[in-house]
């Protein structure tokens, strides 16, 4: 997955700067407007923001307010709220991913299309509920493995 998102979000970057370069030069240099750009961009930029949450997901490297490990002396205490915080984040992107599904399911159905070039808008709707899917999955992950080494630190160790 490290390589899929190692290309990705540059190559998904890179196609957006090129756009915005073209927009911008035929706009204000050539006087030429170029009609449908603005919808086209809206599918690679929704799809960066998307993937990059989720590239932060996987890498547990999200903004966080880690204001309790400063008081916390233990590593059993931070690793205690570590999986309470990890908890709370399963739960609440588990909801957002229910109702990114009930609106996935919504777009399937409509399948409307944008105004000007009828590109179907389900290929950049579809990106929150995959997005949120897949966070759903890494901070599972992060769940388990925290919640695994908490354990390993309550067992008494046995001495020879």
């Amino acid at each position: 997955m490290e390589r899929f998102f190692k290309y990705a979000l540059p190559l998904l970057i890179s196609t957006i700067a090129v756009m915005e370069f073209y927009q911008v030069l035929m706009r204000y240099v050539f006087e030429l407007p170029s009609m449908g750009l603005d919808e086209m961009l809206v599918y690679p930029t929704l799809w960066l923001y998307i993937l990059g949450a989720v590239n932060a997901a996987r890498e547990d490297s999200q903004i966080k307010a880690n204001v309790l490990d400063i008081f916390l002396k233990t590593d059993k205490a931070r690793l205690i709220v570590r999986v309470i915080a990890d908890l709370a984040s399963v739960i609440v992107s588990s909801w957002l991913t229910y109702w990114a599904w009930d609106y996935f399911v919504y777009a399937k159905r409509v399948w409307k299309s944008s105004p000007t070039l009828y590109i179907p808008t389900f290929w950049a709707e579809c990106a929150l509920f995959i997005g949120l899917a897949l966070m759903t999955v890494y901070c599972g992950g992060y769940l388990y493995k925290h919640a695994k080494q908490l354990i390993a630190l309550q067992q008494p160790t046995k001495e020879s």
